[in-house]
């Protein structure tokens, strides 16, 4: 079963960083995308920033690409987001979706000009940005 659980989440204030890191397992590809999102209450769903596990290419939104760094480390099959200069609102449930199919919710975001279908989500961390 392949499955994605997020950890790193947590409270921080404005200016403040939080490192998110998303663990991927029973991944049978070497080669797909791996994307972080987040949503806020009342808010869709928007997409942060991607990265191909294979070339390891990154696409980023124009909201966050100053401020967030996507990168995997293969070895431990985890695909972090590094983010630096929070703001308040930037407050929100985050998500990292894997473009594999595991579920019936899959469904095709545009991040940074790259669109990918994801098919496996994880559960969420929630990170809070406080003044």
């Amino acid at each position: 079963e392949v499955q994605l659980v997020e950890s790193g989440g947590g409270l921080v204030h404005t200016g403040g960083s939080l490192r998110l890191s998303c663990t991927a397992s029973g991944f049978p590809f070497s080669s797909y995308y791996m994307a972080w999102f987040r949503q806020a209450p009342g808010k869709e769903r928007e997409g942060l920033a991607v990265i191909h596990r294979g070339s390891g290419s990154t696409f980023y939104a124009d909201s966050v690409k100053d401020r967030f760094t996507i990168s995997q480390d293969s070895a431990k099959s985890t695909v972090d987001l590094q983010m630096n200069s929070l703001k308040r609102e930037d407050t929100a449930m985050y998500y990292c979706a894997a473009s594999v199919p595991g579920s019936r919710d899959g469904k095709v975001y545009r991040i940074g000009g790259k669109s990918v279908w994801y098919g496996v989500w994880g559960q969420g961390t929630q990170v809070t940005v406080s003044s």
